[in-house]
């Protein structure tokens, strides 16, 4: 399916209907040799053919809501839906009260004229990397799925929805790389923005400190747009294409009654790239080495500076979070009475996890919090000179979901594919997940993490590096 400023423009001229994208994406859902019976936990068909209908007739007679709607997506089973519950994957709250009023971040994408065409699988409760779900079934990755490959989490279905053109973008959440990863193995973009500036009410939370709500889409400037709408600010028309020079002009999204934090004009001629040489380039599987330095020499070519260095806050994080983190005692506290009463409902694995949170003392939770601040401000002061960094997202491709089966792998696996995304939860910055690999090859995603509040910048840069290695 195509990118959202194409379709956006293909709807304007009157070349495509937002019926026809809605009967196309659920085409897709409903086709049994493809992955939405595991994709989808609900759709929405007569709502959506409906909201398409008067979409039609409103653009017919000039009175559009705006350029994007009819264009359709899909949304993670964890935001609240007015008049539905919200079960975020599991079983035990299927048959939860249901929510009054849409998360304000489905508001404003309906106000925008999205049209959802439904609720997508994810990890149960969204804590795991890997998007394993035993309730409804694990969608598997779009690459090599005859081999039935995990497709990350927990934005799960989300990310295998836009790859397979069920929906054109989708929003999923990331408390520890949950729009990163499976945007990674999915061969998609996923986008995590600084976590204040788009709201989580109405989201059934993982861990508050570090919970944030990110698009997963097809580029970087479809996830500019929707990262604008769910921030509250307007995007304007915008044009996108690819630069005939590695110094060509990119223009991105501008917003509207807004000032750009940066010119619109991103180069990548200069710009200082630091690579983490400590923890993130560890275990890295031959593929995902290979994809990540044919990125950097692309990089390179294109006139960037990619410099080569050390944070010693990443080594400090293992100890930091030896306990459980934010995760395991924040997710316990929300949980701890469903648990008490239905804990027998929940997978295994992360009923498991979450526990492991009622171990921890209030002193062992101030303690974390004041370490938080204490490595932030530290890593501020360390990457200021850079531009952004630069990692793998995930250092292995998708493991079949067959080998997951052990305890002891779903654990280090699981551990090993959260590694580089969860920095940039907890040193509380942007980041976004484009692919680097070659076509038909296994996806991998390579990563570049902003300062806090420099999404602006950073949508700038990714734009600039993902015209370069197209």
């Amino acid at each position: 399916m195509r990118r959202i400023d194409e379709l956006a423009q293909a709807l304007a001229d009157g070349k495509i209907t937002s019926r026809s994208l809605i009967e196309q994406s659920l085409a897709k859902i409903a086709d049994p040799d493809g992955e939405g019976a595991r994709v989808f936990i609900k759709t929405y068909a007569g709502q959506a053919r409906a909201m398409a209908d008067a979409a039609d007739l409103l653009r017919k007679h000039g009175r559009s809501p705006g350029p994007y709607a009819g264009i359709p997506i899909a949304l993670k089973d964890l935001f609240d839906v007015a008049g539905e519950p919200t079960p975020a994957g599991s079983a035990v709250l299927v048959n939860a009260p249901e929510a009054k009023t849409n998360a304000p971040v489905v508001a404003r994408m309906l106000a925008a004229g999205f049209i959802p065409v439904g609720r997508t699988n994810m990890t149960e409760f969204a804590f795991s990397g890997l998007g394993i779900n035993p309730h409804y079934g694990t969608p598997t990755s779009p690459w090599d799925r005859a081999s039935k490959r995990i497709p990350g989490g927990s934005s799960s279905g989300t990310a295998v929805a836009v790859a397979d053109g069920m929906a054109v973008a989708g929003l999923g959440t990331d408390t520890g790389g949950s729009c990163r990863i499976p945007a990674a193995f999915c061969g998609i973009v996923g986008y995590k923005p600084t976590a204040r500036r788009v709201p989580i009410d109405g989201v059934l939370p993982l861990a508050p400190s570090m919970d944030s709500v990110g698009p997963l889409a097809n580029s970087v400037t479809d996830c500019a747009v929707i990262d604008a709408i769910l921030s509250g600010q307007t995007p304007v028309a915008f044009t996108s294409s690819k630069p005939n020079s590695v110094n060509s002009t990119l223009v991105i999204p501008t917003l509207a009654n807004s000032t750009p934090a940066v010119p619109t004009l991103a180069r990548l001629n200069g710009l200082r790239l630091a690579v983490p040489e400590n923890m993130v380039l560890d275990g890295m599987d031959d593929t995902v080495a290979s994809a990540f330095d044919k990125a950097l020499s692309t990089l390179s070519a294109a006139g960037a500076k990619i410099e080569r260095t050390r944070f010693e806050e990443f080594t400090e994080l293992p100890g930091v979070n030896a306990k459980g983190g934010f995760a395991a005692s924040e997710a316990y506290a929300w949980h701890r009475h469903l648990l008490a009463t239905q804990g027998s409902g929940y997978d295994p694995r992360i009923r498991i996890r979450i526990a492991r949170g009622e171990h921890m003392s209030a002193a062992d939770y101030l303690d974390l919090l004041q370490a938080r601040a204490r490595l932030i401000a530290s890593f501020d002061r360390a990457t200021a000179p850079y531009d952004c960094v630069l990692m793998p997202s995930v250092p292995i491709v998708a493991p079949r979901i067959a080998d997951l089966d052990d305890e002891r792998a779903y654990n280090s696996i699981n551990m090993l594919i959260l590694r580089n995304t969860a920095l940039g939860n907890f040193f509380d910055r942007c980041a976004i997940s484009i692919p680097c690999h070659r076509p038909g090859d296994a996806p991998v995603g390579l990563m570049l993490m902003g300062e806090t509040m420099g999404d602006a910048r950073l949508f700038s840069i990714a734009a600039a590096v993902e015209a370069v290695l197209r």
